[in-house]
């Protein structure tokens, strides 16, 4: 098991080897192998590649990001103009029917509300409008239309469970209650809580998931 230090060294290495991230103003916490990032980045996207990168390091139990978006002046750009991209964006997005997502934006926080019928289409959405200059950040509230019985959709993740899972499926428990799922137990790295996340979220009618998995090293 790495220590605290270890897993500090780690995460600078790992955040100064990637060019698409500026870790100049990140400083990094470690106790009793739970990882937070503290400080600041120049955009939206840095923050989520920095988690997603961070998330795969072996070793972290748990990471807390308060990492805040502080824009440079030359990415600065007013909500309307924001708007406007992110609805040309969407519109090329051949997957999404026309007029299913509304959007928001607010001091640069956009916020995209609507329906479709699968996840994808929901990840896809939010994805396509990650890297537009001048968000600070993205809420995304699109919801599935899918409608189909708790006990079907249960049956439905366990099944994926057991067909993508490396290890024992029954460390994870399934509870599902209408539309929305709650994940909990231990797994022994982050792909495989991603894993169980992509199982849950891909199965049609789920509307929201909850992952209290842990992660044990």
């Amino acid at each position: 098991m790495k220590t605290d230090n270890q897993l500090q060294q780690d995460v600078h290495t790992e955040l100064k080897s990637k060019p698409a991230i500026n870790a100049s103003f990140i400083r990094v916490e470690v106790k009793d192998g739970i990882v937070t990032l503290v400080g600041h980045v120049g955009s939206y996207s840095e923050k989520i590649n920095a988690e997603r990168i961070v998330q795969h390091i072996a070793g972290i139990k748990k990471l807390n990001m308060d990492v805040d978006v502080k824009l440079p002046e030359s990415s600065h750009r007013n909500d309307i103009d924001i708007a406007r991209a992110a609805e040309q964006v969407l519109n090329w997005s051949t997957y999404l029917a026309d007029n299913s997502i509304n959007i928001l934006v607010k001091r640069g926080w956009l916020t995209l509300t609507g329906h479709v019928r699968w996840d994808f289409e929901r990840r896809g959405a939010a994805a396509a409008v990650l890297d537009l200059i001048g968000i600070t950040g993205i809420s995304n509230h699109i919801l599935i239309t899918e409608n189909r019985p708790s006990a079907l959709l249960q049956a439905d993740i366990e099944a994926a469970l057991k067909r993508r899972a490396k290890n024992d499926v029954r460390a994870i428990a399934v509870v599902v209650n209408g539309a929305d799922v709650t994940l909990s137990g231990t797994v022994h790295s982050w792909e495989e809580r991603d894993l169980a996340n992509h199982a849950a979220w891909s199965s049609p009618g789920v509307w929201s998931v909850v992952d209290n998995i842990a992660v044990s090293n």
